[in-house]
């Protein structure tokens, strides 16, 4: 008989699983408690669970977290892992440590559908969604292997493998799931979701009543280039994708990102960066800007740091708070676009 996951599931779930088990409803609770906030995975360790219990849930359900195949360190201290899931998929993850606070960088899809020509991943092409205990399989796998707690200070950015906005309704499983209090308990303000612009997906978002941060994936600033580096613009150009961002509705202090990757000679021009301020001009806004991460198959250069630097004191003197995000593990290819499954091994690599 194959074994129900329970890894995913929400604490009613939970509590209704065991109800059919002829078992009361706090039963549902002390389990829910075990998996998220104690992160205890093996059932027949459920201690709470008198010893029959824990064995009859052992026989017919599991906890699957992604198995760690292969870790690679880099010199900033940035760890990417490549995570093999029960089906045999791979996917990636990365965490930045930094003073006072550390970074995860989640995946959301096997590959990615949208194929944004500077970005590795898009090379890879699309396999499957992952659903909700996947997504959050890798935060607790990471949390767990660190170690870390949801009450220190870290960050969650869903920029990692795939579109987070295609694959909807698993992402809101999974982050409802990661910042219930009564499990994991990160708190929504550090988290940020990241998207090529997927003009539905955003309006739906800003429904959400509860919901991550934003930010959208810009660079570039006509149609034009936009449709050439980023096919999805063929879909949502970005007049409508501009007023999804106008119109989405921004808490207190909250301010949306455009992530912007320059491209050597492509879209790093004080013209560009004139014509981006005039579209972002009256959204609550900051920009951050990537020098492309460079990597095997991708047709394009990094700008040198002067034209970077360039390019963000033309935003600000038109008034558009502009800031240039330091690369993290560019030497072991877990910088921002860069995640493929690089499975060769380099030499700072450990399995």
């Amino acid at each position: 008989m194959q074994k129900q996951e329970l890894l995913g599931l929400t604490a009613p779930e939970l509590e209704q699983l065991l109800a059919d088990l002829g078992e009361p409803p706090y039963r549902g609770k002390q389990l829910y408690h075990a998996l998220y906030h104690e992160r205890q995975w093996d059932l027949g360790k459920v201690t709470p669970f008198p010893a029959a219990l824990r064995a009859r849930l052992s026989e017919r359900f599991q906890v699957t977290l992604p198995e760690t195949e292969k870790t690679f360190d880099s010199r900033d201290g940035t760890r990417r892992t490549l995570f093999r899931l029960a089906d045999g998929c791979k996917i990636e993850t990365v965490r930045m440590p930094e003073p006072g606070r550390d970074t995860i960088c989640v995946s959301t899809q096997v590959g990615c559908p949208v194929d944004c020509k500077f970005c590795l991943t898009g090379v890879m092409g699309f396999t499957r969604n992952l659903t909700a205990g996947e997504i959050v399989g890798q935060v607790l796998r990471v949390m767990a292997t660190n170690p870390l707690e949801a009450r220190q200070r870290f960050n969650l950015v869903f920029m990692g493998m795939g579109e987070p906005l295609l694959n909807f309704d698993n992402v809101m499983a999974a982050l409802k799931l990661l910042t219930d209090p009564a499990g994991i308990g990160i708190s929504w303000t550090r988290i940020t979701l990241s998207t090529a612009g997927v003009v539905p997906g955003i309006e739906r978002l800003g429904r959400e009543p509860l919901r991550p941060k934003l930010a959208v994936s810009l660079n570039a600033t006509t149609d034009e280039l936009r449709s050439r580096i980023m096919p999805i613009n063929r879909k949502w150009p970005l007049a409508e994708l501009l007023r999804a961002c106008r119109e989405f509705p921004l808490r207190p202090r909250e301010k949306l990102t455009f992530e912007y990757v320059l491209l050597e000679g492509v879209n790093d021009t004080v013209a560009d960066a004139r014509r981006l301020a005039q579209l972002v001009r009256g959204i609550r806004a900051k920009v951050n800007l990537i020098g492309l991460n460079p990597g095997p198959d991708l047709p394009f250069r990094t700008p040198r740091d002067e034209t970077v630097l360039r390019f963000q004191q033309t935003l600000i003197q038109k008034g558009i708070p502009a800031f240039i995000r330091k690369p993290r593990g560019r030497d072991i290819f877990a910088a921002c676009g860069q995640l493929k499954l690089m499975e060769a091994q380099p030499a700072s690599s450990t399995s």
